[in-house]
């Protein structure tokens, strides 16, 4: 249904070929900023949630001394 409508639109195939190089692009410049990233910075971001001594727990718990 959809494909009837779009082959009566001149240029369509336009609008797909550009749409298709931006989505490439922006995955590439993803891909390559998150391989630039500093490990060190990645290795302490993935360890917080475990982290017992991190600011996050000790906002939580405050949150939850304020609520009881």
């Amino acid at each position: 249904m959809l494909s009837e409508h779009f082959s009566t639109v001149q240029g369509v195939t336009n609008f797909a070929i550009a749409s298709m190089i931006i989505a490439v692009v922006f995955f590439i410049v993803t891909f390559v900023w998150a391989m630039k990233l500093d490990k060190k910075y990645l290795n302490h971001m993935g360890n917080l949630p475990l982290d017992l001594n991190s600011e996050n727990n000790k906002n939580s718990e405050m949150k939850d001394e304020i609520n009881q």
